[in-house]
C-alpha cells in the first residue's frame, strides 16, 4: 500500500499528517507514505527527522498576501499541478490524502483527476478555502468540529476529531525534566506560540516575569520561541532569576507536554486536539489574524466548556498573564476542574478513526476495484 500525504506549511497541518502516517504503518509495516510539501514549510526540517520520503511541490499562500506575491503565487499554482502529476506519476499511490496547507491543494485535485481515491481532513472549526474548494471533488472529507459539517457534501463527511500521534500520549515526566533540565517539583509551564513562536507571547512573557518575582523559587517556565527572538527571551530568563528552558524549536512534544502543568499558547487546531487528549491546564491566546477567525472560536468552546482560560491578543500584557498564572499554580481545584474538562472533549482515537475510513475507501473505491478485477 503507497499512500501520499500532502500539505503542511505549519505544525497545524503537518502534524496530524506525520500522526496519519504512524497510524497506517502500524496497521500494515510494508505501507509506503510519502510526504508532499513545500521547501519553506516546517516539513522540510521536521520529515527527514522522521524518515519519511519529502516530495516537493512549487507553491505558494494567497490569503493575507501584497498583490505582488499574490501574483506570484497564482503562477506557481500551475507549477504546483505539473508538480503534482509527476509525483503522482512517479510514486503510483493508492491513495491522496490532503491535510491543508497550500501545498495540500493540487495534489490532491491532480489525484482526483487521475481517479485516485483522495481524502482531506479539516482542523478547524471553520474551513480553510483549500479544503472548501477540494471537498467538492475528495472522496471523503473528516472533520474536527461539529460545526464543519455543514461546509461539506453530508453524504461524504465524517466527524472524527483531529489526529495525534501516538506518542504524544505516553511522555514520561522524570525524562522530561533530565531532557529539558528542568527541577524535579517546581511548577512547570510549558509556553509556545506554534511552530515558529509568536512574537506578542514572547514579549508578554517576558513583561509577565516582571509580576511573578515572589515566585521565583516556585515556577519555572519551558519556552518554545521561534529563531527570532530565542537570544531575548533566553536572556530575559536568565536576568530575572527564573529557571527553566527556553529553545528555539521542540521536537520532543510529548515529553515536553509531559513536564507541564500548564500550558500557554495560540489554539490552533492540533495544539488543542493534545492539550485536550492529555487534560492539561491551559491559557490559550488565540492568533488574531488565523483564517475565518477560527481560533478565537476554536479558544472560546473550550473556555465555555471550563476547560481553558482565554486571554485575546489585543488585551494580553504582563501583569494579565502573571495573574492567571498566579491562578493556575494557587488553584488546585482549579486545575484538577479543567483536566476533567478538557479530557471530555479530547478525541485520543481520532487517527484510528480516519485510517478506518481512509483503508474502506480504497477497499471500495470503484477504480480500484476495477483495476484489480483486470490484474
Amino acid at each position: 500500500m503507497k499512500v501520499i500525504i500532502a500539505g503542511g506549511g505549519t505544525g497545524g497541518h503537518l502534524f496530524p499528517g506525520l500522526a496519519l502516517a504512524e497510524e497506517f504503518r502500524k496497521r500494515d509495516q510494508s505501507a509506503e507514505v510519502v510526504f508532499v510539501g513545500t521547501e519553506h514549510g516546517i516539513e522540510a526540517k521536521v520529515i527527514p527527522r522522521e524518515g519519511y520520503p519529502l516530495r516537493f511541490v512549487r507553491a505558494e499562500g494567497i490569503v493575507g498576501k501584497s498583490f505582488i506575491r499574490k501574483v506570484k503565487a497564482m503562477a506557481k499554482v500551475f507549477l504546483s499541478a505539473i508538480d503534482s502529476y509527476r509525483i503522482l506519476k512517479a510514486v503510483m499511490p493508492d491513495m491522496v490524502i490532503g491535510v491543508g496547507g497550500y501545498a495540500s491543494g493540487a495534489v490532491v485535485l491532480i489525484a482526483h483527476m487521475k481517479s485516485v481515491p483522495t481524502m482531506i481532513h479539516e482542523q478547524n472549526s471553520v474551513p480553510g478555502m483549500a479544503n472548501r474548494i477540494l471537498g467538492r471533488f475528495a472522496d471523503h472529507i473528516c472533520v474536527t468540529y461539529q460545526e464543519s459539517l455543514s461546509v461539506f457534501p453530508s453524504g461524504k463527511t465524517f466527524l472524527t476529531g483531529n489526529p495525534i500521534r501516538a506518542k504524544i500520549l505516553r511522555g514520561e515526566r522524570e525524562a522530561a525534566r533530565r531532557l529539558f533540565s528542568l527541577e524535579k517539583d517546581m511548577f512547570t509551564v510549558f509556553v509556545f506560540g506554534g511552530s515558529s513562536g509568536a512574537a506578542s507571547i514572547n514579549r508578554t512573557m517576558v513583561d509577565a516575569l516582571n509580576h511573578l518575582g515572589d515566585y521565583r523559587t516556585k515556577i519555572q517556565f519551558l519556552h518554545q520561541t521561534g529563531e527570532k527572538d530565542y537570544k531575548g527571551v533566553r536572556e530575559a530568563y536568565r536576568k530575572s532569576g527564573f529557571k527553566g528552558t527556553a529553545a528555539p524549536f521542540i521536537f520532543q512534544m510529548a515529553e515536553a507536554y509531559a513536564a507541564a502543568d500548564m500550558v500557554i499558547s495560540r489554539a490552533g487546531a492540533t495544539t488543542l486536539a493534545e492539550i485536550t487528549a492529555l487534560g492539561k491546564p491551559a491559557l490559550l491566546v488565540p492568533y488574531p489574524y488565523s483564517a475565518g477567525r477560527h481560533q478565537e472560536f476554536n479558544a472560546i468552546k473550550l473556555r465555555e466548556m471550563g476547560a481553558a482560560f482565554v486571554v485575546f491578543d489585543h488585551e494580553m500584557n504582563g501583569e494579565v498573564v502573571a495573574t492567571h498564572i498566579r491562578k493556575m499554580f494557587e488553584g488546585e481545584s482549579i486545575r484538577q476542574e479543567m483536566q476533567r474538562s478538557s479530557r471530555g472533549l479530547g478525541r485520543p482515537d481520532a487517527c484510528g478513526r480516519i485510517v478506518d475510513i481512509a483503508l474502506n475507501l480504497i477497499k471500495n473505491h470503484p477504480v480500484k476495484k476495477q483495476r484489480k478485477k483486470g490484474d
